[in-house]
């Protein structure tokens, strides 16, 4: 399980860009599992918080691209903020490892 990633970058940056958010969280998550000797066609479920419709679709062709071959089952919730006002998304993934 990988919960709660952020679109941060090493150096503490965040794009504004909801599609760039999006595709970082997932280059996190594909990191972390890894290093657990997985990866994000191991992916059964994922879970993307988001702050506004805005970013729905941005988002949805992020995650569309980066479990094209995992296809999860997904959810995906407007919330009111995250915990840093310049984050527009955060994504968490569970994956099965065989």
């Amino acid at each position: 399980m990988v919960s709660g990633t952020a679109p941060v970058w090493p150096d503490g940056s965040v794009q504004s860009d909801a599609y760039i958010q999006a595709k970082r969280c997932f280059e996190i998550i594909g990191n972390a599992l890894a290093e657990a000797g997985a990866s994000l066609d191991q992916v059964v479920r994922t879970r993307m918080y988001v702050t506004g419709l805005d970013w729905v679709d941005a988002v949805g062709k992020a995650h569309g691209e980066a479990m094209a071959n995992a296809r999860p089952v997904a959810t995906m919730v407007v919330v009111k903020d995250l915990i840093d006002e310049r984050w527009k998304v955060e994504i968490e993934a569970e994956a099965v490892i065989a």
